[in-house]
């Protein structure tokens, strides 16, 4: 019963070979593209993740060089913490616009962050500096200023925590980055240099 119904799911007998051949080039290219664009190495939390795009080398670069280099990467600062889902779901979609605009080469000279990654980075900056921010023996301030203090977004006041003026490619030219190595195996590069 069950080979009948495989029969009547499956392609005609002459279909048979170009549908396997042509499933197969599709599923090849398809891990051939998780390969070369890395998509495991996304799934964790390093920061040189992050550089696998040669855009984002600035902020890697000043990150590396400030205090948030120790107690955090670029998840704990950038990816919301309210639950495991809406942690990869955030990394998913924003990993997926990165990666258009990266193969579409529309990324901008300046990079600014969105306005909902910016409330993302507000609350883990609240999350990790929660004692900091209400503690009154530690900041005297009055009561006026601490309504003030809660309405205001913390980058207002801290915009280059933890990565200083780096906007652009050109604002830190000399940075030793972690860059990936390339995709393309040593026999095609030997190949194409021979031929030239």
């Amino acid at each position: 019963m069950l080979s009948r119904i495989v029969k009547k799911l499956g392609p005609p007998e002459k279909w048979k070979i170009p549908v396997i051949l042509i499933s197969g080039i599709l599923i090849g290219s398809g891990f051939y593209i998780l390969y070369l664009s890395k998509a495991p190495s996304y799934l964790s939390d390093k920061p040189e993740t992050c550089v696998n795009c040669h855009i984002m080398a600035p902020q890697y670069a000043t990150w590396a060089h400030s205090s948030h280099r120790e107690p955090a990467n670029c998840n704990d600062c950038h990816v919301p913490h309210n639950n495991v889902v809406n942690k990869y779901y955030f990394k998913a979609k924003d990993g997926l616009r990165h990666a258009t605009i990266f193969t579409l080469r529309k990324e901008p000279q300046v990079i600014f962050i969105k306005e909902e990654g910016k409330e993302v980075v507000n609350n883990n900056c609240i999350r990790c500096h929660k004692e900091l921010i209400s503690d009154y023996k530690l900041n005297n301030y009055t009561a006026e200023y601490d309504m003030y203090r809660k309405e205001r977004n913390c980058s207002e006041c801290h915009r280059e925590t933890p990565h200083g003026r780096a906007n652009s490619l050109s604002s830190v030219p000399y940075a030793r980055v972690p860059l990936p190595e390339s995709p393309v195996p040593a026999w095609l590069k030997k190949m194409t240099k021979a031929e030239k």
